[in-house]
């Protein structure tokens, strides 16, 4: 990932770039705040904090200075604005990474951004829309595309595994025997170092691995199957019921 916006004099800077299927972007950070659009394909985002998968058409928010990783699904066109502190803070965007929806004036305005030049006039039509966009980034409402990790070293080891095999038939009580812990005191620490209950964890891990399959052409009955729900109307109630949409037209 280039890093030339450095030393840009500008607070917003926005670039288009084309990634193969399956390319990996080890760990690295950026001296700016990183709203990274999905044109095309899907992306997933690694932290040490967690993991977010970002569906066609949405973006992810990663904070300046966060150490992340990336994988593309499918080939994919990234639009990326980055965005330095002063702007952040005046926008009031997060601290911490999350995955956003995308307006259709959101989708307009990155299109002509990314073909703006970085030393763009901020009193000019290029300014103006570099401000719009910046106003609209902070508008998004965020969405329920992450799997927080714990830091307990028990959780931590069998949420990875469960996110590499994600199946909605492993059980509170099966989770905390693998952990050595009673149910009771695997719920709460659970609870308290991811922010989320393990059945709604367990649903957004099976959720992002179901949007990956999705972008790479998989059929809804085999993910539903494959990730362990009952039926696939079942799986498609639990989809529509977090994102409000059906997954045969998620990617749409």
């Amino acid at each position: 990932m280039d890093d030339f916006y450095t030393e840009v004099p500008r607070a917003l800077i926005a670039t288009a770039r084309d990634h193969a299927p399956d390319a990996v972007f080890a760990s690295h950070c950026h001296a700016r705040g990183q709203f990274a659009y999905a044109a095309r394909g899907a992306i997933s985002v690694f932290t040490p904090h967690g993991n977010w998968l970002v569906p066609p058409q949405r973006a992810c928010w990663v904070p300046a200075r966060l150490a992340h990783g990336m994988r593309m699904h499918g080939a994919v066109t990234m639009h990326n604005v980055f965005i330095d502190d002063d702007a952040v803070a005046t926008a009031g965007l997060p601290r911490h990474c999350q995955v956003l929806d995308a307006s259709p004036l959101l989708r307009q305005l990155l299109q002509q951004a990314v073909t703006v030049d970085a030393l763009y006039v901020g009193q000019s039509r290029a300014g103006r829309l570099m401000a719009l966009l910046l106003d609209e980034i902070a508008a998004m409402a965020p969405l329920p595309l992450s799997a927080p990790l714990p830091q307990e070293p028990r959780l931590a080891r069998l949420c990875t595994q469960l996110l590499q095999q994600p199946s909605q038939n492993i059980s509170v009580d099966a989770m905390a025997a693998q952990a050595g812990m009673s149910r009771r005191t695997f719920t709460r620490l659970f609870r308290a170092q991811t922010g989320l209950g393990f059945a709604q964890w367990r649903q957004q891990a099976c959720l992002l691995a179901a949007i990956t399959r999705l972008a790479g052409g998989q059929a809804v009955t085999r993910i539903a199957l494959d990730l362990g729900y009952a039926s696939p109307s079942a799986f498609t109630a639990a989809f529509r019921r977090v994102l409000g949409q059906a997954p045969s037209g998620y990617l749409d």
